[in-house]
């Protein structure tokens, strides 16, 4: 898991080939003139969700993860907190993997959380259990899936 500022990307940029092409989107789109949706950036290899949310309580999250995608999470408008549990410390799956979707549930609860603010992000690799969508009220949200 990495969370940083978006004024500082150039070290996470070097850390897969389509980080930057996804940060470079990100710093190049008015999301306020974006409708909710999702939009290819590199077909299918990076894509990006623009999503209007609830937030919900720490209990109702749920941790997931992902095996072909890497996730850039980051708020609009709205703080969101993320829960996070090692990969590799995962041990009860509540819903299997489901291929189409790229998504795996589990029981565990996280062991951290992470409060991002808009300007922020934060990136979720496929050994990051994560909880997204915990908050209070409306979040509004750009969810970037770049292929590992």
């Amino acid at each position: 898991m990495i969370h940083d500022s978006l004024k500082n990307t150039e070290w996470t940029e070097k850390l897969h080939p389509l980080f930057k092409k996804a940060f470079d989107y990100i710093n190049s789109t008015d999301f306020n003139c974006v409708e909710d949706g999702k939009y290819e950036i590199d077909g299918q290899r990076l894509t990006a969700s623009v999503v209007s949310i609830t937030g919900k309580d720490e209990q109702d999250a749920k941790l997931e993860t992902h095996d072909k995608f890497i996730d850039i999470q980051l708020p609009l408008a709205g703080v969101e907190t993320i829960g996070w549990k090692a990969g590799n410390k995962l041990q009860e799956v509540s819903i299997p993997y489901n291929a189409e979707k790229d998504i795996t549930f589990f029981v565990d609860r996280p062991t951290t959380y992470t409060k991002i603010y808009p300007g922020e992000f934060a990136i979720y690799f496929p050994a990051d259990g994560h909880a997204p969508a915990i908050g209070q009220g409306a979040i509004r949200k750009v969810i970037i899936k770049v292929e590992v």
